[in-house]
Formats: structure tokens, sequence, C-alpha cells
């Protein structure tokens, strides 16, 4: 099957002559060659599901999962949000929310055409991510000629999709994308525990504070044994925070896959370190299958 490039007349293929894992999307027929992501692109994916995917709203979150609007139209976004049905096969339809991740070598046109063929099918919002040069993020909106520009330290917004804001940094940043999947999941309620151990490690922190000052003997070191102490406490917290929502997205990315958790794998899930189940997690997101 050979690359195509656009074309007035219409493609001989069809999406159901692909199959999973190959490299193609369609065009109007057309077959249109997708490289293997880089390093940084690769794991700017995995970044940009982490924080859509534990949205309150969201239910449903994807990494180039392929769309088939119609029997001669392929397209796999870097991240769906919405409509990754667990079924195999091309899904029918489009994703109302779709991230598309731009580096260094993207086909403009083909990235055109990409974002194009989304929203005329049915997408509300395409986000495209610029990875090289300043950051910022690009919304394409249905019924919009032009597409806005969001810039670190701004907002993204999708209504009815997410409960949410999103900000351009988390779409970039591993620790910025933490930071707000713990609000997530602190407002999805479904990790108490998330909650009791960020109080819980606040709380120690002030009273190790405490104790400290005390021990100095002076109001100085009382207010500053309490500072530190809070300070310990919010890092402390963030930690565990982190943990819990890289488990809850390891979760997420396995039942997306089909990756079965017995009990072995949860207890390695649970006694991995930040830095374990971040790489554990970019496996996942990369390979599809567990790690041996």
């Amino acid at each position: 099957m050979g690359d195509a490039k656009r074309s007035p007349e219409q493609g001989p293929f069809r999406a159901e002559q692909l199959s999973d894992g190959d490299r193609y999307e369609l065009s109007s027929g057309h077959a249109i060659y997708c490289a293997p992501s880089g390093a940084r692109h690769g794991g700017a994916n995995a970044v940009g599901a982490l924080v859509l995917g534990t949205d309150p709203k969201v239910t449903e979150v994807g990494i180039d999962v392929g769309y088939s609007p119609t029997p001669d139209e392929l397209r796999a976004p870097d991240v769906s949000v919405g409509n990754v049905p667990d079924a195999p096969g091309w899904v029918k339809g489009v994703p109302p929310l779709a991230v598309e991740y731009a580096d260094r070598g993207t086909d403009e046109q083909e990235l055109e055409d990409k974002v194009q063929s989304l929203l005329k099918a049915g997408t509300r919002w395409v986000w495209v991510v610029r990875l090289t040069g300043e950051r910022r993020v690009q919304v394409f909106e249905q019924d919009k000629r032009q597409p806005s520009v969001k810039r670190e330290g701004e907002l993204l917004e999708a209504p009815d999709v997410l409960a949410n804001p999103v900000p351009v940094l988390a779409l970039f940043d591993r620790e910025a994308a933490l930071d707000a999947s713990v609000r997530n999941l602190l407002q999805r309620g479904g990790l108490p525990a998330l909650e009791q151990a960020l109080t819980k490690s606040r709380e120690e922190g002030i009273e190790q504070g405490i104790e400290q000052g005390i021990e100095q003997g002076i109001e100085q070191g009382i207010e500053q044994g309490i500072e530190q102490g809070r300070i310990e406490g919010r890092v402390e917290g963030r930690v565990e925070g982190q943990a819990l929502a890289l488990r809850a997205s390891i979760a997420t990315v396995c039942a997306t896959v089909g990756i079965a958790l017995d009990s072995a794998r949860q207890a390695r899930i649970a006694a991995s370190s930040v830095r374990e189940l971040e790489v554990l997690f970019e496996s996942l997101v990369r390979e599809r299958a567990w790690p041996e």
C-alpha cells in the first residue's frame, strides 16, 4: 500500500482492508503512511492521556485509536477523549475531543487535512499541541473558520466533554500533568484514600514542625519548624498523590488495551515508586503490552 498525497480523485482503499497495527490512515480512500513517533512525541502522548483521562467527566480515553466515520476514511488521533468503546476493530464515528502532537518533521498539509476531516465528521474540538518553538496549543473548533491559540499560563476548555479546564502546561510537562491529575482524581471521589493521604501527610508535617520548634525553645524556632513541617507535608502529600494518580492511570490504560491485571501485576503496581510507575505507564502506552 503506497503513501498518497492529497488528490481530488477517490482513492481505492477502504478501512476494512487495514488491520490493527498497520501504520496507515485513510483520506478519501488514499493511504497516508504514519511513521513511528519520536521519544518526545510519544512521551507527550502519555502526558496528555494522563491529564485528560482522569478528568471527572471523562469515562473513555484512548491513544492512537482508529476512527472510520466512512468506509474510505480512517483517522487515529494521538489522544481521543470519548467514543472509545471496549471492543475490537475500528470505531465508527469520531471522538468529541481529539489531541494531536506536532513535532519536528510533521507534514503540515497532512495535519491540516486530518484536523478538517475530524471536524467534518463530528469532532467538536481538535487541539494541536506544538512541541517545537513556543509552547502553545492551536484550538480548532467546529463552525469556526480560524483556530485560536492558547499559550503557557492559559487554560483549555471543552465544555460538556471535560469538567475541568486544562492548563496548557499540563499537555507538555509531566509534573504539571500529575498535579492536574491529582485534582481530577480528588474530584472524581473514587479515591478517598488519596485525600486522606494528603491530609495525613500535611498534618504530620505540621506536627513535626511544632515539635522541632518547641525543642529549639524560641519563638523563631517554632515558626520555622511549623513552616518546615508544612513544606515537608506538602512534599509528602504530593508524592503520594502522584503515585496514586499514576496507579489509576495505569489501570485505565490496561483496561483500554485489554491487559489483565492479575494479583502479581497488582502487587507490582502497589509496591512501585513514582519513578517506577512512570516507566511502567510509558511502556504500557508505547508497547500496549505488559513488560516482561
